[in-house]
């Protein structure tokens, strides 16, 4: 039987298809990201049709259906359990991205030893020899009984040794390696991602195995392929920090079975990724207390707070134009907050290059560090040094206005208990405030009265 054969130019970063190759792409206009991949008609007899039926269901109503069968497998990593939502959901399909050498195998082997203790492993290597990674194995201490390895990228080799050994977790590191052998294009390219991706869910769905994909990352940071493919997982894991950090965090950009807002702390060691239970006290340990310029805040990270140290350095410019570098923040909040130090205290910050920090390589989403921001930046510019037992926390308005944040008591809990016994707060919070600790609390409504009780 002849396939017919189809040529498209495929944009790599969103997956945009053309008729004829495009110096930027209409979708999202980035350039020269088109490349020509040829695609086959697949015939009805092809071996994904023979080896795997799709997944669907009969029709019910939605009060007739039960929820008793779902339930999680939990690792026994609390950072890893606590950000995805309690444990792995069976029949879930999760991507991990990170930059090279960040540590995606090296989790995805300690995640491989504890979850053999629920059922069958199968890790599929794409990028390394089964003695490569047995040799890591042995370094991580990973010796469970239940583990299959394979070094394979040809997508119906794998279909077939998930049907003989019939796992519970599967893993395929990476997803770029991987290749549907009735496509003519390269591994790695859209249209193999995309299908690839589709048949592992199909594999997921279909036999309830829970599946984790490791993916490589564009040199912007983003996770390498189509836009789909984080359509088409369930939850989207990303390493945060660089590898050259000894902290990596692991964040949930996309979780259908949890929150997204859940972060995990690991420390890379020669035994490989440990967690990290107290962040507050890594992130706070350096701190330079006799130094102008810096202030400490509480973040929320889901629902846990983390003590975090903000710098602000501020010096004269030696050029026309001052330099404003932000590192861990908002740099848009940073320029605002500039101008409102200019308008409502009077500083002369026209002509200073300021910098500003979050200690430990961590990045803020929120806004409630605004205070503890413009206060690190007064204090450079003024010299003088903020007491080192007060915390501060709000988000500021254009007016100078300081507005109440969330959580502001389990901010405070968390803040005593690392022995810190002042907080400057919005006065806001105080109407329902629920803390009823040691911490010596004031509430202020203005950026003035904030940092007048900061040099006192």
């Amino acid at each position: 039987m002849k396939i017919k054969t189809k040529t498209k130019f495929l944009c790599q970063q969103c997956g945009y298809e053309s008729a004829q190759w495009l110096g930027r792409c209409p979708g999202c206009k980035s350039w020269n990201s088109f490349t020509q991949e040829k695609f086959s008609e697949l015939p009805k007899t092809s071996f994904l049709s023979k080896q795997l039926a799709g997944f669907s269901s009969e029709v019910l109503k939605l009060k007739d259906i039960s929820v008793k069968d779902f339930y999680r497998y939990q690792t026994g990593i609390k950072e890893f359990d606590n950000m995805i939502g309690g444990g792995v959901v069976p029949g879930s399909l999760i991507l991990l991205g990170g930059a090279p050498g960040i540590g995606k195998s090296t989790l995805m082997l300690h995640i491989s030893n504890a979850l053999s203790d629920k059922g069958t492993v199968l890790y599929i290597s794409g990028e390394e020899s089964l003695s490569q990674v047995k040799f890591r194995a042995e370094r991580l201490k990973v010796k469970k009984d239940n583990i299959f390895l394979a070094s394979e990228t040809n997508l119906k080799n794998i279909i077939d040794a998930v049907n003989k050994i019939n796992p519970k977790f599967l893993i395929i590191d990476s997803i770029q390696t991987t290749y549907h052998p009735e496509l003519s294009s390269a591994p790695g390219t859209v249209g193999q991602v995309r299908e690839t991706a589709a048949e592992l869910l199909r594999i997921a769905k279909s036999k309830n195995i829970a599946v984790f994909l490791l993916g490589h990352v564009t040199k912007d940071g983003d996770l390498a392929g189509p836009r789909v493919l984080e359509h088409i997982v369930d939850t989207v894991l990303y390493f945060e920090n660089e590898r050259q950090r000894t902290y990596r965090i692991l964040r949930a950009y996309k979780n259908r079975f949890g929150p997204t807002s859940e972060i995990g702390i690991f420390e890379m060691n020669s035994s490989g990724l440990s967690e990290v239970s107290n962040p507050s006290l890594i992130f706070l340990g350096e701190r330079t207390v006799n130094a102008a310029g810096n202030t400490v805040t509480v973040s929320m990270e889901g629902t846990r707070p983390i003590l975090l140290e903000v710098q602000a350095l501020a010096a004269r410019t030696a050029f026309g134009i001052s330099r404003r570098m932000v590192s861990g923040y908002d740099a848009n909040r940073i320029t605002i907050l500039i101008a409102v130090l200019e308008k409502i205290l009077d500083l002369p910050l026209e002509m200073q290059d300021i910098f500003v920090n979050i200690a430990g390589g961590v990045k803020i989403k929120e806004t409630s560090a605004d205070l503890a921001a413009a206060c690190a930046i007064v204090s450079a510019n003024s010299g003088f040094i903020c007491p080192k037992n007060i915390i501060v926390f709000g988000e500021v308005g254009l007016a100078g206005e300081i507005r109440s944040v969330s959580f502001a008591a389990e901010r405070l809990s968390e803040a005593e208990k690392l022995g810190f016994n002042k907080a400057i707060i919005p006065k806001g919070n105080f109407k329902n405030l629920s803390y009823k600790g040691k911490i010596d609390v004031f509430g202020s409504e203005i950026l003035e009265t904030a940092i007048k009780f900061l040099r006192c």
